[in-house]
């Protein structure tokens, strides 16, 4: 089991979606489980793609996370929530942002600088 760190971007995203706590907690605790689970999404850097079912949906109609998983010594992070029926993937600058991002993270994490993740700017 991994640690868990969500992103101000995943938690407007979720918000945005209308998730629960209980929708979110169950995400986190199957990809702590599950962490190089889903598709590595080219041009990110590593970002991953997984998706779960959303009320009454079903996977196919549900949500889309997007996380990052650095290794077992850095947590998984949970990037972006992408609801399937406002679109379907990111676009290639979303993912060419993303993997500028990613660059660094589990590296600055690394070195302890836990405190990058506030400044993470919105731009999925």
């Amino acid at each position: 089991m991994h640690a868990v760190l969500t992103t101000p971007t995943f938690e407007t995203d979720a918000a945005d979606a209308g998730l629960t706590d209980e929708e979110i907690q169950a995400m986190s605790a199957w990809l702590s489980e599950n962490p190089q689970a889903g598709d590595v999404m080219s041009g990110t850097g590593g970002a991953r793609k997984v998706r779960f079912a959303g009320k009454g949906k079903g996977k196919s109609g549900g949500y889309r996370t997007i996380h990052y998983y650095g290794g077992d010594d850095v947590p998984l992070f949970l990037l972006a929530l992408i609801d399937k029926g406002d679109r379907a993937n990111l676009t290639k600058a979303e993912r060419n942002a993303l993997a500028v991002e990613l660059s660094c993270l589990a590296d600055d994490y690394r070195a302890g600088v836990a405190a990058r993740l506030t400044t993470l700017k919105r731009r999925i």
